[in-house]
């Protein structure tokens, strides 16, 4: 049965029939073989079939919902298991969105410095995706807003609060100053994250609060984009302030407090609503709570 549900979760992940063979590393008749075996147990259609994968039924919808608790507790009790067994050891995969990759090495290294037999896989989404990869199973934890727009049914973990500074040239609009306001920040051309990232709607409603539009100069789903060309001393961005605090800021580059009024959204850890948890996720919880006195700036 949990071999079969993983063959459905496969599925739901890969809108495929062939690619998610491949990943669960069968043929494609042996995948169709294991999902009608599966619906004659549960006496049910769970896929729409025809020449390609056409989506699950409403029973389907259900089993899945299922699927990902019954699997999730499997692996669960597999790694409990096995650290009973051993000293921990496996993989963490953690999804996170780009303003936190920054700070990440403040929870994997002492994490590591205590279980130096765990491997860590990260990946940068938005905050969107960090929700989805864990409902799918597909990474074990995230790094994300945690109060700003619906987390869904997860359980979080606060480490810190992101503010923001203006990074800027110090000869620029501004790059004399000791702070700005968002009112001023308005009034500089800005490259900044797409749309898409919650930190962009963060800082876009910021600057409506106070009657300011902006129209970016240039865009990109990559900070390092964008810190590149405010290193050019010639771009302005906005950027959370623990993020400024680890690039390393040269001689052309200023961080600025951007005040009146002060914008705040807390950073933490999300994981899968399960009890108990692994013991490699419980691990990373405890070491999260250690260290997240330490992040505040």
């Amino acid at each position: 049965m949990i071999d079969k549900l993983e063959l459905l979760l496969a599925l739901a992940k890969e809108r495929h029939f062939g690619r998610a063979a491949e990943a669960c590393g069968v043929t494609q008749p042996t995948m169709s073989t294991g999902l009608k075996q599966l619906e004659e147990i549960l006496g049910v259609m769970l896929v729409q079939r025809g020449s390609r994968f056409q989506g699950f039924t409403p029973e389907g919808e259900r089993a899945l919902d299922w699927a990902r608790r019954i699997v999730g507790d499997a692996r669960a009790m597999r790694d409990e298991i096995n650290g009973l067994k051993h000293q921990l050891s496996g993989e963490i995969r953690i999804a996170a969105v780009p303003t936190v990759l920054g700070m990440v090495a403040a929870l994997t290294t002492p994490f590591r410095a205590k279980h130096p037999e765990v491997r860590f896989r990260i990946q940068s989404t938005t905050s969107s995706e960090v929700l989805g990869l864990l409902e799918n199973l597909e990474v074990d934890a995230g790094l994300t807003y945690i109060e700003n727009e619906p987390i869904g049914k997860v359980r979080t973990i606060p480490l810190y609060n992101e503010s923001y500074r203006l990074l800027t040239a110090p000869d620029a609009m501004f790059g004399d100053r000791e702070t700005v306001t968002w009112t001023e920040v308005g009034q500089v051309p800005l490259c900044l994250l797409t749309p898409d990232m919650q930190n962009r709607r963060i800082i876009d409603r910021a600057l409506r609060s106070v009657g300011a539009e902006v129209t970016p100069t240039l865009t990109s789903n990559s900070l390092l984009v964008l810190f590149t060309h405010v290193k050019t001393g010639r771009w302005a961005s906005v950027m959370p302030a623990k993020l400024a605090e680890t690039l390393g800021l040269s001689d052309t580059v200023r961080s600025i407090p951007i005040v009146d009024p002060e914008v705040t959204y807390s950073i933490g850890l999300v994981i899968p609503q399960r009890d108990p948890m692994t013991p490699l996720i419980a691990a990373l919880v405890n070491v999260a709570r250690e260290v997240a006195p330490t992040l505040q700036l």
